[in-house]
């Protein structure tokens, strides 16, 4: 049988971060009760297309989560188990942001048969996270960490960001050391730099350039040669602590890589609910409407027996930017997705999948980066070098047809 990954929108927070471009917004309860009545008539429309699948991962995401009241996040499991095949030894993560979840709340989340917790940690340092906007502190941060253990999570992931305004090499390192110092050490963690986005607080103060040096209080961006010394610094300190990257800007311990991360880089099956999310179904990619009224209104019913649309028609409403995928786009996307991976991509996996050797495809961008130290080929794999990871963006687009 086939194999899927679900991801679940929440995209409600509590307040936006001043770097986020993500999805998301405060709102009231009266509408977080209409969204969510919608995502749950989503859910059960879309079970008829995914009969055909078994369930791996779920992911639950936003916005912020745990943000919302936990029944809503109890619900929404109970309505996968009951609709869609979830395997026994699923991965089922949410994301969670300290100070959003008490003990109670994921004690309801680990008994709901979530089992991986994604929390937001981003600094250990509070003033550091006062200049991301953040709206918890260090303490917040380690009441959760504890709580998620006592409530039974033995799957933690940590998220850490570096190039944060005046942040030195020695801040970095001291917030690598403090999560390697957690007991017991989170089983994941992700490691990734700021990155500074249009539509955001961040981008109108960095974006001017006559303050660019001098934006939130005179705290200038790292530049790029210190930028990238926390990045080898991130693979050195975790490295020692029993780390390995198997992404760009994820570490795993043991076997704990991130399943339904590792789908999306994979090219694999997976299906989205909510407002932005994204699908990849059968060689066809599309995206839910971003719009939340309208989200809502496709899934109300009017009076009129004769307005009423079925759950098809539904689903038609909400979706956009609807792509079959052409032979050359998978072939792209699985070299520029797999070569975030540190095992890159399979040979042999590539000519079972388009009937085509690589070589016979890319071998002048595998010969031009190899001589370049950016990429090297071993007897089934083509993979980056520390080198090309170091600038993946211009390997990626080389592969490009």
């Amino acid at each position: 049988m086939k194999k899927l990954g679900i991801y679940v929108h929440i995209p409600f927070c509590i307040r936006k971060c001043l770097y986020c471009d993500f999805l998301s917004f405060s709102e009231g309860e009266e509408r977080r009760a209409l969204y969510f009545d919608a995502l749950k008539k989503e859910i059960a429309y879309s079970a008829k297309e995914c009969s055909g699948y078994e369930t791996e991962s779920v992911f639950i995401g936003g916005g912020t989560p745990t943000s919302v009241d936990p029944d809503y996040i109890t619900e929404i499991m109970k309505l996968l188990k009951d609709n869609y095949n979830i395997l026994e030894n699923a991965e089922i993560t949410i994301e969670c942001n300290p100070g959003t979840a008490d003990f109670s709340a994921l004690k309801k989340y680990r008994e709901a048969g979530i089992n991986r917790l994604s929390i937001g940690l981003q600094s250990a340092n509070d003033d550091e996270l006062k200049r991301l906007g953040r709206i918890h502190n260090r303490k917040q941060f380690e009441d959760c960490y504890q709580n998620a253990r006592m409530a039974g999570f033995e799957n933690v992931n940590v998220d850490l960001m570096s190039a944060l305004p005046g942040q030195k090499i020695s801040d970095w390192e001291n917030n690598l050391n403090y999560v390697l110092g957690l007991d017991p050490k989170p089983e994941h963690i992700s490691a990734y730099s700021l990155i500074i986005e249009e539509g955001t607080p961040f981008y109108d103060l960095y974006n001017d350039e006559a303050c660019k040096d001098c934006s939130l209080a005179a705290l200038p961006l790292p530049d790029e040669d210190t930028e990238r010394n926390m990045y080898y610094l991130t693979k050195e300190l975790l490295g020692k602590k029993g780390y390995h990257r198997y992404e760009i800007s994820n570490y795993a311990a043991g076997t704990y890589e991130c399943l339904h991360n590792k789908r999306y880089w994979e090219c694999r099956d997976y299906i989205g609910f909510g407002i932005g999310a994204a699908s990849l179904m059968n060689g066809v990619r599309y995206s839910n409407i971003r719009d939340m009224s309208k989200y809502i209104s496709c899934f109300t019913k009017e009076d009129s027996v004769s307005d009423i649309k079925s759950g098809d028609e539904m689903l038609k409403d909400i979706r956009e930017n609807t792509e079959k995928l052409t032979e050359t786009a998978k072939m792209e996307e699985f070299m520029f997705l797999g070569l975030r991976m540190t095992k890159g991509v399979s040979i042999k996996e590539f000519r079972d999948k388009f009937g085509k050797e690589i070589h016979e495809i890319y071998g002048n961008v595998i010969s031009s980066l190899r001589e370049e130290g950016l990429l090297e080929v071993t007897e089934d794999s083509v993979r980056l070098t520390d080198k090309g990871m170091d600038v993946s963006n211009y390997c990626m687009a080389e592969f490009l047809l």
